[in-house]
């Protein structure tokens, strides 16, 4: 076993969000799933990972009870759960620590949201000397606002705001980002020869 799939913040803290309407892959958790499975039957290795903000008393307070992965996925015994506070998976964990004691030198990661923790997940691990592969389709974002966007847009501002990012274009913009830099980017069906949830 040398490759291990990351599953980045595919946690219930977004699925309370108003934005969750406007989420770019509604079909992510069956996607996720799909890795998943593909992965316990290959004997790689898969890591859970969460994102916490303690104190803070928003939906990514562990305090809330949001920080859990999202119904429709289930960690299987001894898979690895590891609780961030920073936008990679690295930085503030042993995750590294963790990949290191079992042999892995391959990244499959996917998750929520696709241009920040999970692209930011995969830079760092090339620069760590990971071979990265990033799966599109089973990650998630939402439309960013402009950074001169009124603050608490509701989530129709936000979609009405012309010089809002669509999530699609955060989406391609991610996949020029890293391919060839940072990651291979691949697809669900050229991973595993399916996919569910289209």
């Amino acid at each position: 076993m040398t490759n291990a799939l990351v599953v980045i913040d595919v946690q219930e803290s977004f699925r309370v969000r108003p934005l969750w309407q406007a989420v770019s892959n509604p079909a992510v958790v069956e996607r996720v799933g799909v890795l998943v499975d593909a992965a316990r039957a290959a004997g790689d290795l898969v890591v859970w990972v969460l994102h916490a903000e303690p104190g803070s008393g928003g939906e990514f307070d562990p305090a809330r009870g949001h920080v859990r992965v999202m119904a429709g996925l289930e960690p299987a015994p001894g898979e690895p759960i590891i609780t961030k506070t920073s936008h990679n998976a690295f930085t503030t964990t042993n995750l590294q620590q963790v990949l290191t004691e079992r042999g892995i030198r391959d990244l499959t990661v996917c998750g929520i949201r696709t241009e920040q923790c999970v692209e930011t997940t995969a830079r760092v691990g090339s620069d760590l000397g990971y071979a990265v592969t990033f799966v599109t389709d089973a990650t998630a974002t939402f439309p960013i606002p402009h950074r001169e966007a009124p603050p608490g847009q509701t989530v129709a501002e936000l979609l009405a705001d012309p010089r809002t990012l669509a999530a699609g274009d955060v989406v391609t913009r991610t996949e020029y980002a890293l391919a060839g830099r940072f990651a291979t980017v691949r697809t669900v069906a050229e991973l595993t020869g399916s996919l569910t949830g289209s």
